[in-house]
């Protein structure tokens, strides 16, 4: 299978998740801060709506895979297991120690292992949280949209801005490099993949720990790509990633990067801004309307000329336009200023298109969803789909919200756009 993503609405071929596991029940709550959870998981729950997610891509796409079962098929192999634990102890400096936990493990066993952590005994526990565990758990892991992304043929795999999910894009980008369903040699199959776990002070911008996740990436178009300037992706990366999609041959001629406040509730692009189909996109307002009272700056990234230049724009909508993307803006939250910013907080914004006006949003976010109907989506309930009483006709173009029961998986502070990553879609 060849990978392929040049819209973010085309019809989803093939997905890419991960049904959180026991890494989420062995968080503690002293690792919520780092991790950007609003509380800990009640894991039985979680992985409930997960699945029923799940089943809800599955009605459109033809395969739903989980990562951790192919990483699981990747250590099969003998000379790829060796690579991938020698790279793992080199970059994350793991010791000899490390090694004997888990060189004896079946490639099942080790997938699960290199997700789920390594605990201590009881009896060497103390009261630090970094003194819990051998190796630390990733609960973040089921938000696969951030460690790795898929821009046409070929992945960018991200540098995460936290301790705490430095392992994610490592293991992401292992499935990619060894599964043979991936084609093409390994030089072929990445854009971009620079990796430091450095947290000391740079001596320069120039050399900088780059960090850049998912969340901030949106494929417009087979030649434009949206990015976030955010608290996780840093101008310096964006910087580096124009220069290697330009080396490397990429069809991507512009960038639109959008520079978001360094504030918790904006810590991606995909909390402020998706595409819904192709003429709509859901917004927070205050932010992506011209004057709008949070309103982020925008600046294009041109990929054509030597050295790539950046120029200031008015307003994200109107540099959209000049592309040829003219939008109509549903608004996450509705008008009202409250419910604006709830429902961005709730995740809103943070819709996922199966198919061009067909997409998944939390139930929570009620007056996004009177928006989206205003706009003539019809939405239900994903026990409606699940029970028969409703059906996703893609054939005559109609429009859909199925709203998704995410009551556990919303505390851990990420939507439907989130726990997808799409490995291919149909062109739109």
């Amino acid at each position: 299978m060849s990978l392929r993503v040049n819209s973010e609405i085309g019809k989803l071929s093939s997905v890419l998740v991960h049904l959180p596991g026991p890494e989420i029940d062995r968080m503690v709550p002293a690792m919520m801060e780092e991790l950007l959870f609003d509380d800990i998981l009640f894991g039985s729950r979680a992985r409930e709506e997960h699945r029923r997610f799940q089943q809800i891509l599955g009605y459109v796409a033809d395969e739903v895979l989980d990562v951790q079962d192919l990483l699981a098929e990747v250590l099969e192999v003998p000379e790829q297991r060796s690579e991938i634990l020698q790279d793992l102890g080199t970059l994350l400096d793991w010791g000899p120690d490390m090694d004997y936990r888990l060189r004896d493990q079946t490639a099942e066993d080790l997938a699960a292992t290199l997700v789920t952590g390594i605990e201590r005994p009881p009896s060497e526990v103390a009261l630090s949280p970094s003194e819990l565990y051998w190796l630390p758990p990733i609960p973040n892991y089921f938000f696969q949209r951030d460690p790795l992304v898929v821009v046409g043929d070929r992945a960018i795999r991200g540098s995460m801005a936290t301790a705490a999910r430095l392992r994610e894009p490592l293991l992401s980008g292992y499935v990619v490099r060894y599964h043979p369903r991936f084609a093409g040699p390994d030089e072929d199959r990445f854009w971009f993949r620079e990796f430091s776990v450095d947290y000391g002070r740079p001596s320069s911008y120039a050399r900088m720990r780059p960090t850049l996740e998912g969340g901030d990436i949106l494929v417009l178009r087979d030649d434009l790509l949206l990015m976030g300037y955010s608290e996780r992706t840093k101008k310096t990366t964006i910087e580096r990633l124009a220069e290697s999609l330009h080396e490397r041959g990429s069809r991507i001629r512009r960038i639109f990067v959008v520079a978001l406040p360094p504030a918790r509730s904006y810590m991606h692009l995909d909390t402020v801004f998706t595409m819904i189909s192709r003429e709509e996109c859901l917004v927070y307002a205050p932010m992506i309307f011209p004057d709008g009272a949070e309103e982020a700056d925008v600046y294009q990234c041109d990929l054509t000329r030597r050295p790539v230049a950046w120029t200031s724009e008015t307003d994200l909508l109107s540099a959209l336009k000049s592309e040829g993307l003219e939008l109509s803006p549903v608004r996450c939250g509705g008008s009202d200023p409250i419910s604006e910013r709830r429902e961005q907080w709730t995740d809103g914004a943070n819709a996922f298109a199966l198919a061009p006006g067909v997409v998944l949003l939390y139930d929570r976010n009620e007056r996004t969803a009177d928006e989206l109907a205003r706009a003539g989506y019809t939405v239900f309930d994903e026990a409606d789909l699940l029970l028969g009483r409703r059906s996703l006709d893609l054939k005559r173009g109609k429009r859909y919200v199925v709203r998704l029961a995410g009551h556990e998986l919303s505390r851990a502070r990420g939507g439907p756009r989130c726990m997808a990553m799409p490995l291919v879609r149909e062109d739109p």
